[in-house]
Protein backbone atom coordinates (compact mmCIF):
# COMPACT_ATOMS: atom_id res chain seq x y z
CA UNK A 1 0.00 0.00 0.00
CA UNK A 2 1.03 3.62 -0.74
CA UNK A 3 0.70 7.02 0.67
CA UNK A 4 -0.72 10.29 -1.12
CA UNK A 5 0.82 12.85 -2.60
CA UNK A 6 -1.78 15.79 -2.06
CA UNK A 7 -1.06 19.03 -4.38
CA UNK A 8 -3.20 22.57 -3.44
CA UNK A 9 -3.65 25.36 -5.57
CA UNK A 10 -3.96 27.62 -2.39
CA UNK A 11 -5.46 28.46 0.67
CA UNK A 12 -3.45 25.83 2.76
CA UNK A 13 -4.37 27.61 5.78
CA UNK A 14 -7.56 29.35 5.13
CA UNK A 15 -11.55 28.25 6.27
CA UNK A 16 -12.00 27.20 2.58
CA UNK A 17 -9.91 23.94 3.12
CA UNK A 18 -10.39 22.96 6.68
CA UNK A 19 -13.00 20.25 5.54
CA UNK A 20 -10.47 18.94 2.67
CA UNK A 21 -8.22 18.72 5.47
CA UNK A 22 -9.85 17.12 7.91
CA UNK A 23 -10.37 14.25 5.35
CA UNK A 24 -6.82 13.71 4.37
CA UNK A 25 -5.89 13.93 8.14
CA UNK A 26 -8.34 10.75 8.67
CA UNK A 27 -5.77 8.86 6.22
CA UNK A 28 -3.18 9.69 8.49
CA UNK A 29 -4.26 7.82 11.81
CA UNK A 30 -2.55 9.05 14.83
CA UNK A 31 0.85 9.43 13.23
CA UNK A 32 2.82 12.27 13.80
CA UNK A 33 1.97 15.72 11.64
CA UNK A 34 5.17 17.77 10.51
CA UNK A 35 5.33 21.17 9.06
CA UNK A 36 8.44 21.53 6.67
CA UNK A 37 9.13 25.16 6.82
CA UNK A 38 11.56 25.64 4.40
CA UNK A 39 9.63 27.56 1.42
CA UNK A 40 9.33 30.25 3.71
CA UNK A 41 12.54 30.32 5.59
CA UNK A 42 14.39 33.55 4.20
CA UNK A 43 11.27 36.18 5.13
CA UNK A 44 11.50 37.94 8.23
CA UNK A 45 8.36 36.82 9.86
CA UNK A 46 8.99 33.19 9.03
CA UNK A 47 8.34 32.41 13.01
CA UNK A 48 5.07 33.87 13.21
CA UNK A 49 4.04 32.04 9.71
CA UNK A 50 5.11 28.53 11.94
CA UNK A 51 2.54 29.79 14.76
CA UNK A 52 -0.50 30.87 12.74
CA UNK A 53 0.08 27.75 10.78
CA UNK A 54 0.24 25.29 13.43
CA UNK A 55 -2.79 26.98 15.13
CA UNK A 56 -4.90 26.85 11.94
CA UNK A 57 -4.20 22.92 12.00
CA UNK A 58 -4.95 23.01 15.62
CA UNK A 59 -7.76 25.03 15.63
CA UNK A 60 -9.51 23.58 12.39
CA UNK A 61 -8.43 19.97 12.11
CA UNK A 62 -7.82 19.17 16.23
CA UNK A 63 -4.15 17.89 15.20
CA UNK A 64 -1.06 18.27 16.51
CA UNK A 65 1.51 19.49 14.33
CA UNK A 66 5.74 19.87 14.34
CA UNK A 67 7.99 21.94 12.42
CA UNK A 68 10.53 20.50 11.03
CA UNK A 69 13.18 23.19 10.63
CA UNK A 70 15.23 23.31 6.93
CA UNK A 71 15.07 27.01 6.91
CA UNK A 72 18.64 26.76 4.92
CA UNK A 73 20.11 23.39 4.58
CA UNK A 74 21.47 22.42 8.16
CA UNK A 75 25.49 21.57 7.93
CA UNK A 76 26.36 17.60 8.50
CA UNK A 77 25.32 17.21 12.40
CA UNK A 78 22.68 16.74 15.59
CA UNK A 79 20.54 19.85 13.73
CA UNK A 80 20.10 17.87 10.20
CA UNK A 81 19.58 14.28 11.35
CA UNK A 82 16.63 15.46 14.22
CA UNK A 83 15.19 16.99 11.30
CA UNK A 84 15.64 14.34 9.00
CA UNK A 85 14.19 12.17 11.59
CA UNK A 86 10.84 14.09 12.22
CA UNK A 87 10.47 13.94 8.52
CA UNK A 88 11.00 10.07 8.16
CA UNK A 89 8.76 9.89 11.12
CA UNK A 90 6.05 11.77 9.71
CA UNK A 91 2.62 10.04 8.75
CA UNK A 92 1.71 13.67 7.48
CA UNK A 93 4.52 15.69 5.99
CA UNK A 94 3.23 19.63 4.66
CA UNK A 95 4.81 22.62 3.30
CA UNK A 96 3.17 25.47 1.76
CA UNK A 97 3.85 29.26 1.23
CA UNK A 98 6.92 31.18 -0.01
CA UNK A 99 9.40 30.68 -3.09
CA UNK A 100 9.67 27.94 -5.28
CA UNK A 101 13.25 28.71 -5.95
CA UNK A 102 14.20 28.99 -2.64
CA UNK A 103 13.03 26.25 -1.25
CA UNK A 104 15.16 24.28 -4.02
CA UNK A 105 18.39 25.94 -3.26
CA UNK A 106 17.58 24.30 0.56
CA UNK A 107 16.45 20.79 -1.27
CA UNK A 108 18.21 20.15 -4.16
CA UNK A 109 21.08 17.69 -3.46
CA UNK A 110 20.11 17.11 -0.34
CA UNK A 111 18.01 14.25 1.46
CA UNK A 112 15.01 15.79 1.10
CA UNK A 113 13.86 14.55 -2.16
CA UNK A 114 14.53 10.96 -1.11
CA UNK A 115 12.74 11.45 2.01
CA UNK A 116 9.52 12.85 -0.11
CA UNK A 117 9.50 9.78 -2.34
CA UNK A 118 10.09 7.21 0.86
CA UNK A 119 7.20 8.74 2.62
CA UNK A 120 4.84 8.23 -0.03
CA UNK A 121 6.13 4.62 -0.23
CA UNK A 122 5.34 3.58 3.04
CA UNK A 123 1.57 5.06 3.23
CA UNK A 124 2.37 8.80 4.17
CA UNK A 125 0.55 11.64 3.31
CA UNK A 126 3.07 14.07 1.13
CA UNK A 127 0.65 17.70 1.08
CA UNK A 128 2.60 20.18 -0.80
CA UNK A 129 0.69 23.72 -1.28
CA UNK A 130 1.43 26.41 -3.31
CA UNK A 131 5.29 27.96 -3.79
CA UNK A 132 6.20 24.19 -2.21
CA UNK A 133 3.44 22.43 -4.84
CA UNK A 134 5.72 24.29 -7.72
CA UNK A 135 8.92 22.33 -6.55
CA UNK A 136 7.61 18.81 -7.26
CA UNK A 137 7.73 18.82 -11.02
CA UNK A 138 10.69 18.70 -12.99
CA UNK A 139 9.85 21.99 -14.45
CA UNK A 140 9.21 25.06 -11.83
CA UNK A 141 7.73 28.03 -12.57
CA UNK A 142 10.18 31.00 -10.87
CA UNK A 143 7.11 33.12 -9.75
CA UNK A 144 9.13 35.44 -7.93
CA UNK A 145 11.84 36.14 -10.62
CA UNK A 146 9.05 36.71 -13.14
CA UNK A 147 6.14 38.25 -11.55
CA UNK A 148 7.83 40.59 -8.93
CA UNK A 149 10.93 40.89 -10.53
CA UNK A 150 10.57 41.27 -13.99
CA UNK A 151 12.89 38.20 -15.39
CA UNK A 152 12.04 37.06 -18.60
CA UNK A 153 10.12 33.71 -18.37
CA UNK A 154 11.92 30.35 -18.16
CA UNK A 155 11.32 27.00 -16.34
CA UNK A 156 13.69 26.27 -13.39
CA UNK A 157 14.85 22.44 -12.91
CA UNK A 158 12.16 21.08 -10.23
CA UNK A 159 13.05 18.11 -7.71
CA UNK A 160 11.26 15.51 -10.76
CA UNK A 161 9.11 13.86 -8.03
CA UNK A 162 5.80 13.70 -9.76
CA UNK A 163 6.38 11.26 -12.66
CA UNK A 164 8.66 9.22 -10.76
CA UNK A 165 5.31 8.99 -7.52
CA UNK A 166 2.64 8.91 -10.02
CA UNK A 167 4.04 7.40 -13.31
CA UNK A 168 2.72 10.90 -14.94
CA UNK A 169 4.86 13.61 -16.75
CA UNK A 170 2.93 16.16 -15.55
CA UNK A 171 4.06 19.95 -14.52
CA UNK A 172 2.21 21.07 -11.75
CA UNK A 173 0.66 24.71 -11.74
CA UNK A 174 -1.13 26.06 -8.11
CA UNK A 175 -2.97 29.01 -8.38
CA UNK A 176 -4.20 28.25 -11.66
CA UNK A 177 -7.56 30.04 -11.87
CA UNK A 178 -6.21 33.14 -9.81
CA UNK A 179 -7.46 36.52 -10.17
CA UNK A 180 -5.99 39.39 -8.07
CA UNK A 181 -4.78 40.94 -11.46
CA UNK A 182 -8.12 42.34 -12.23
CA UNK A 183 -7.88 43.91 -15.41
CA UNK A 184 -4.61 42.18 -16.18
CA UNK A 185 -4.34 38.61 -16.49
CA UNK A 186 -2.41 36.52 -13.37
CA UNK A 187 -3.90 32.99 -14.15
CA UNK A 188 -1.48 30.21 -14.38
CA UNK A 189 0.46 31.58 -11.03
CA UNK A 190 0.80 34.71 -12.24
CA UNK A 191 2.14 34.08 -15.65
CA UNK A 192 -0.87 35.05 -17.51
CA UNK A 193 -1.86 33.30 -20.48
CA UNK A 194 0.77 34.90 -22.84
CA UNK A 195 3.81 33.96 -20.35
CA UNK A 196 2.52 30.69 -19.97
CA UNK A 197 2.42 30.16 -24.07
CA UNK A 198 6.36 31.18 -23.98
CA UNK A 199 7.16 28.66 -21.92
CA UNK A 200 5.09 25.79 -23.00
CA UNK A 201 7.38 24.55 -26.34
CA UNK A 202 10.07 24.34 -23.76
CA UNK A 203 8.69 21.47 -22.39
CA UNK A 204 9.38 18.07 -23.03
CA UNK A 205 6.98 16.76 -25.80
CA UNK A 206 5.43 14.34 -23.83
CA UNK A 207 4.96 16.32 -20.87
CA UNK A 208 1.31 18.45 -19.86
CA UNK A 209 0.27 20.74 -17.85
CA UNK A 210 -1.98 20.37 -14.47
CA UNK A 211 -3.35 22.68 -13.30
CA UNK A 212 -4.59 23.26 -9.44
CA UNK A 213 -7.32 26.07 -9.07
CA UNK A 214 -6.99 28.01 -5.95
CA UNK A 215 -8.86 26.59 -2.62
CA UNK A 216 -8.71 23.54 -4.78
CA UNK A 217 -6.31 20.22 -3.75
CA UNK A 218 -5.61 17.31 -6.00
CA UNK A 219 -5.63 14.17 -4.13
CA UNK A 220 -3.07 11.43 -6.18
CA UNK A 221 -4.11 7.83 -5.03
CA UNK A 222 -0.97 5.66 -6.57
CA UNK A 223 -1.55 2.66 -5.76
CA UNK A 224 -5.14 2.78 -7.42
CA UNK A 225 -4.04 5.32 -10.09
CA UNK A 226 -6.45 8.06 -9.49
CA UNK A 227 -6.55 11.55 -8.62
CA UNK A 228 -9.37 12.93 -6.51
CA UNK A 229 -10.23 16.71 -6.61
CA UNK A 230 -11.50 18.50 -3.09
CA UNK A 231 -12.30 22.02 -2.51
CA UNK A 232 -13.66 24.80 -4.05
CA UNK A 233 -12.49 24.87 -7.65
CA UNK A 234 -11.30 21.94 -10.54
CA UNK A 235 -8.02 20.34 -12.01
CA UNK A 236 -7.30 20.91 -15.74
CA UNK A 237 -5.08 19.40 -17.90
CA UNK A 238 -3.00 21.76 -20.52
CA UNK A 239 -1.40 20.06 -23.40
CA UNK A 240 -0.76 21.64 -26.90
CA UNK A 241 -2.30 24.62 -26.02
CA UNK A 242 -5.77 23.42 -24.98
CA UNK A 243 -7.32 22.31 -22.30
CA UNK A 244 -9.76 19.95 -19.80
CA UNK A 245 -10.93 20.79 -16.75
CA UNK A 246 -12.74 18.89 -14.26
CA UNK A 247 -14.80 20.09 -11.15
CA UNK A 248 -14.47 19.26 -7.26
CA UNK A 249 -16.04 16.02 -6.33
CA UNK A 250 -14.20 14.59 -9.54
CA UNK A 251 -12.13 10.62 -9.39
CA UNK A 252 -10.15 10.37 -12.56
CA UNK A 253 -8.13 7.57 -13.52
CA UNK A 254 -4.54 8.42 -14.36
CA UNK A 255 -5.24 7.07 -17.70
CA UNK A 256 -7.13 11.03 -18.15
CA UNK A 257 -4.24 12.50 -18.88
CA UNK A 258 -2.28 10.87 -21.12
CA UNK A 259 -5.17 9.74 -23.83
CA UNK A 260 -3.62 9.77 -27.27
CA UNK A 261 -5.28 12.85 -28.60
CA UNK A 262 -4.00 16.07 -26.95
CA UNK A 263 -7.98 18.19 -25.54
CA UNK A 264 -8.23 20.99 -27.96
CA UNK A 265 -10.34 24.33 -26.96
CA UNK A 266 -12.99 22.52 -28.20
CA UNK A 267 -13.29 19.35 -26.79
CA UNK A 268 -13.93 21.01 -23.68
CA UNK A 269 -16.92 19.95 -24.79
CA UNK A 270 -17.21 16.97 -26.39
CA UNK A 271 -18.22 14.11 -24.09
CA UNK A 272 -15.61 13.03 -21.52
CA UNK A 273 -15.58 10.95 -17.96
CA UNK A 274 -19.67 10.63 -16.65
CA UNK A 275 -20.52 13.87 -15.20
CA UNK A 276 -18.50 16.61 -16.70
CA UNK A 277 -19.56 19.55 -17.65
CA UNK A 278 -19.53 20.67 -20.83
CA UNK A 279 -17.16 23.58 -20.15
CA UNK A 280 -15.88 25.42 -16.93
CA UNK A 281 -17.85 27.36 -14.88
CA UNK A 282 -17.32 30.77 -13.43
CA UNK A 283 -16.10 30.11 -9.90
CA UNK A 284 -17.11 32.93 -7.55
CA UNK A 285 -13.66 34.28 -5.61
CA UNK A 286 -12.79 32.92 -2.83
CA UNK A 287 -10.46 34.97 -0.10
CA UNK A 288 -10.28 37.84 2.29
CA UNK A 289 -9.79 40.18 -0.46
CA UNK A 290 -13.54 38.91 -1.93
CA UNK A 291 -15.31 39.04 1.27
CA UNK A 292 -13.96 42.64 1.95
CA UNK A 293 -15.25 43.72 -1.19
CA UNK A 294 -18.98 42.10 -0.43
CA UNK A 295 -18.98 43.76 3.48
CA UNK A 296 -17.95 46.89 1.76
CA UNK A 297 -20.69 47.00 -1.34
CA UNK A 298 -23.25 45.73 1.50
CA UNK A 299 -21.73 48.87 3.70
CA UNK A 300 -22.07 51.32 1.06
CA UNK A 301 -26.07 50.54 0.18
CA UNK A 302 -27.02 50.67 3.44
CA UNK A 303 -24.95 53.61 4.54
CA UNK A 304 -27.18 55.58 0.74
CA UNK A 305 -30.04 53.97 2.38
CA UNK A 306 -29.42 55.49 6.31
CA UNK A 307 -29.82 52.13 7.55
CA UNK A 308 -27.42 51.87 10.62
CA UNK A 309 -28.20 48.84 11.81
CA UNK A 310 -27.44 47.02 8.34
CA UNK A 311 -24.06 49.31 8.18
CA UNK A 312 -23.33 47.82 11.51
CA UNK A 313 -24.07 43.59 10.71
CA UNK A 314 -21.68 44.92 7.08
CA UNK A 315 -18.62 45.73 9.29
CA UNK A 316 -19.30 42.93 11.56
CA UNK A 317 -19.43 40.58 8.85
CA UNK A 318 -16.03 41.82 7.93
CA UNK A 319 -14.82 41.93 11.31
CA UNK A 320 -15.80 37.96 11.10
CA UNK A 321 -14.21 37.33 8.06
CA UNK A 322 -10.71 39.03 9.13
CA UNK A 323 -10.94 36.66 12.20
CA UNK A 324 -11.78 33.61 10.21
CA UNK A 325 -8.99 34.01 7.89
CA UNK A 326 -6.20 35.28 10.70
CA UNK A 327 -4.33 32.10 10.06
CA UNK A 328 -4.27 32.36 6.27
CA UNK A 329 -0.36 31.81 5.38
CA UNK A 330 -0.62 33.91 2.01
CA UNK A 331 1.82 36.73 1.67
CA UNK A 332 -0.86 39.67 0.23
CA UNK A 333 -1.57 42.68 1.54
CA UNK A 334 -5.56 41.21 2.26
CA UNK A 335 -5.78 41.46 5.55
CA UNK A 336 -4.46 45.13 5.26
CA UNK A 337 -6.87 46.05 2.86
CA UNK A 338 -9.42 44.51 5.04
CA UNK A 339 -8.03 46.19 8.04
CA UNK A 340 -8.33 49.83 6.19
CA UNK A 341 -11.46 48.86 4.90
CA UNK A 342 -13.15 48.53 8.32
CA UNK A 343 -11.33 50.99 10.00
CA UNK A 344 -13.50 53.46 7.17
CA UNK A 345 -16.64 51.58 8.01
CA UNK A 346 -15.78 52.80 11.80
CA UNK A 347 -15.75 56.27 10.51
CA UNK A 348 -18.58 57.05 8.30
CA UNK A 349 -20.31 55.08 11.02
CA UNK A 350 -19.95 57.25 13.53
CA UNK A 351 -20.68 60.35 11.44
CA UNK A 352 -24.02 58.25 9.97
CA UNK A 353 -24.56 57.65 13.95
CA UNK A 354 -24.73 61.41 14.02
CA UNK A 355 -26.65 62.48 11.53
CA UNK A 356 -29.39 60.00 12.24
CA UNK A 357 -29.96 61.76 15.99
CA UNK A 358 -30.66 64.95 13.81
CA UNK A 359 -33.43 63.27 11.44
CA UNK A 360 -35.68 64.38 13.75
CA UNK A 361 -34.71 68.58 13.83
CA UNK A 362 -33.87 68.51 10.28
CA UNK A 363 -37.59 66.79 9.18
CA UNK A 364 -39.36 69.58 11.02
CA UNK A 365 -37.12 72.05 9.62
CA UNK A 366 -37.24 70.92 5.80
CA UNK A 367 -41.28 70.69 6.47
CA UNK A 368 -41.32 74.75 7.60
CA UNK A 369 -38.93 75.81 4.57
CA UNK A 370 -41.70 74.04 2.15
CA UNK A 371 -44.32 75.78 4.22
CA UNK A 372 -42.39 79.21 3.92
CA UNK A 373 -41.69 78.62 0.25
CA UNK A 374 -45.29 78.04 -0.60
CA UNK A 375 -46.52 81.20 1.08
CA UNK A 376 -43.65 82.56 -0.37
CA UNK A 377 -41.78 84.00 2.40
CA UNK A 378 -38.18 83.76 0.40
CA UNK A 379 -36.19 85.12 3.38
CA UNK A 380 -37.65 82.69 5.93
CA UNK A 381 -36.96 79.61 3.17
CA UNK A 382 -32.98 81.01 3.02
CA UNK A 383 -32.53 81.12 6.20
CA UNK A 384 -33.61 77.95 7.18
CA UNK A 385 -31.59 76.30 4.06
CA UNK A 386 -28.21 78.03 5.19
CA UNK A 387 -28.85 77.30 8.85
CA UNK A 388 -29.14 73.77 7.93
CA UNK A 389 -26.21 74.03 5.45
CA UNK A 390 -24.32 75.33 8.79
CA UNK A 391 -25.00 71.78 9.73
CA UNK A 392 -23.54 69.66 6.73
CA UNK A 393 -27.20 69.34 6.00
CA UNK A 394 -28.33 70.08 2.33
CA UNK A 395 -31.46 70.81 0.59
CA UNK A 396 -31.80 70.27 -2.78
CA UNK A 397 -35.37 70.77 -4.67
CA UNK A 398 -36.58 68.90 -7.06
CA UNK A 399 -39.86 68.76 -9.10
CA UNK A 400 -40.93 65.63 -6.81
CA UNK A 401 -39.80 67.74 -3.58
CA UNK A 402 -36.81 68.69 -1.53
CA UNK A 403 -33.91 66.05 -1.29
CA UNK A 404 -31.59 66.20 2.25
CA UNK A 405 -28.01 65.23 1.96
CA UNK A 406 -26.13 64.80 4.94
Amino acid sequence: MTGLLVIMGSGETAPTMVKPHREIFERCGDRPAVLLDTPYGFQENADDISTRALKYFADSTGRSVKVASWRTTPPPGLDRERALADLRSAGWLFAGPGSPTYALRQWTDTEIPVVLREAVARDAVVLFASAAALTLSSHTIPVYEIYKVGAEPAWAPGLDLIRPLTGLPAVIIPHYDNAEGGHHDTRFCYLGERRLRMLEPELPEDSFILGVDEHTAAVFDPAASTVRVLGNGGLTLRRSGGSRWWPSGTLLPFTAFTGATPPSQSSSSSSGAAGLPPSRPSLPATSLGAETLTAVTRFDTCYESRDVDGCVAAALALEQAMHDWIADTDVSDEREQARSALRRMLVRLGGLAGTERLTPLVTALVALRTAARESKDWALSDALRDAMQTAGVSVQDTPAGPVVTY
